[in-house]
């Protein structure tokens, strides 16, 4: 397991082999959301005007749209798993149902699809790509965050074995585990005071005690750590827990990732770490 950790006053500290870069999965929404924030905030984006499948962009981001997902679909894992070239957008709009699993706002559902079309609408407004614009918002002085774009991004890292990130349709963010957590420290005041939906108890074999979702951000308490904001994130060979950890007397952003698609492996270190650091 690779780790590093990050403190309010600066204090950081890495375990593993922590300079290699690695894909950061499902945090990449986070990053979309807080770009989508930033441009709203500059009169660029409105977040409630209603788009496509009459959906607002902020129910886009929380994941209450009612947008489909890809991830139940057997031939896109099939399709991964032989590692053949990603599937245009409108093949993958034919693999996925074509009507909303539920009226916008009146539900919840994880959709990367959702996403997928989120990142369209940023684009268009700020007139560049994804990557750009987090860069442009969030990069400063890091060492190797990007949006990975082709194999070769992924090369060296333990089992991606030519995986394409294209197949991650809202984009794929990647970089040091430093780098994480340092992103996590510059987009949180961004998403700070967005609601948050709360999903319910815990999370059978996972360190979840309360579950939700906000603006990009999975958001809760997770055993013995108290209050986090952050996200987890997989693929078929690695997973991630990029989180602050908002209820220990000393807070502390914490990124880990290992090589296996379960994300609690992941959850259950971060949280090992951020008590053991909070504490020394």
């Amino acid at each position: 397991m690779t780790a590093a950790w990050l403190f309010d006053d600066g204090e950081s500290g890495t375990s593993g082999d922590a300079d290699q870069s690695l894909p950061w999965w499902s945090f990449s929404k986070t990053i979309i959301a807080a770009c989508a924030q930033r441009l709203h905030s500059e009169g660029r984006l409105d977040l409630d005007a209603t788009c496509e499948g009459d959906w607002t962009l902020s129910q886009l981001l929380r994941h209450d749209a009612g947008a489909p997902c890809y991830a139940w679909q057997k031939a896109y894992h099939q399709a991964v798993a032989r590692r053949e070239v990603p599937w245009s957008r409108e093949r993958l709009m034919a693999e996925v149902p074509k009507e909303p699993l539920f009226p916008s706002g009146k539900g919840w559902a994880y959709s990367n699809i959702g996403y997928m079309l989120a990142r369209e609408r940023i684009e268009a407004a700020a007139g560049c790509d994804i990557g750009t614009l987090a860069g442009r918002y969030f990069g400063e002085g890091l060492c190797d965050f990007r949006l990975s774009r082709s194999p070769s991004d992924f090369a060296g890292v333990p089992g991606a074995d030519g995986y394409h990130p294209g197949w991650v349709y809202h984009g794929c963010f990647m970089g040091t585990p430093l780098d994480a957590v340092r992103v996590l420290s510059r987009v949180l005041p961004v998403l700070e005071g967005a609601p948050v939906i709360s999903l319910g108890g815990p999370l059978e074999g996972r360190p979840w005690v309360e579950t939700g979702y906000g603006l990009g951000v999975m958001a809760g308490r997770l055993e013995g750590a108290g209050r986090v904001i952050g996200h987890s994130g997989s693929g078929p060979f690695s997973s991630c827990a990029i989180y602050q950890f908002q209820g220990l007397p000393r807070p502390v952003c914490v990124a880990t990732f290992g090589t296996s698609h379960d994300e609690a492996l992941p959850e259950w270190e971060a949280c090992r770490i951020a008590l053991a650091q909070a504490a020394s």
